[in-house]
């Protein structure tokens, strides 16, 4: 089964498709006006049925559009996501150049993080489970 993970925003999402086994199939940030389409597409693509949405900003809003594409939703806590995600953007991308000598706990990714933010929470939910 493959599962969506959603980090709503109030002018971007971060969306992540993971199998049952924690494999990345989709990761992106996308505008939170694309939201609709883009999921549709996703379901389409990938037989979602369930989505983890974050209960952060605007996350009502985003739950009755993962509802309306016929996904069922289970909120998780996103408490110290955006913590997590800058961890594992610079595990995923190690500083190169000079700045390897910062630390990176200093150094703020020079892309939005909300996609591993998405990633992250379907992998709590998958822990949990």
């Amino acid at each position: 089964m493959n599962i969506l993970g959603i980090d709503p925003g109030r002018d971007k999402c971060g969306v992540a498709v993971l199998t049952d086994g924690g494999e990345i199939i989709f990761q992106s940030v996308i505008a939170t006006a694309d939201l609709e389409p883009t999921l549709k597409n996703l379901v389409a693509q990938n037989e979602l049925e369930l989505a983890i949405l974050g209960d952060g900003t605007t996350h009502k809003a985003a739950e009755k559009i993962l509802r309306t594409v016929g996904l069922s939703v289970k909120i998780v806590d996103e408490k110290h996501t955006t913590e997590e995600a800058r961890h594992l953007y610079w595990e995923k991308n190690p500083p190169r150049g000079w700045r390897k000598l910062l630390p990176t706990s200093m150094q703020v990714p020079p892309e939005p993080v909300d996609a591993l933010v998405a990633e992250i929470l379907v992998r709590r939910f998958l822990s949990a489970s």
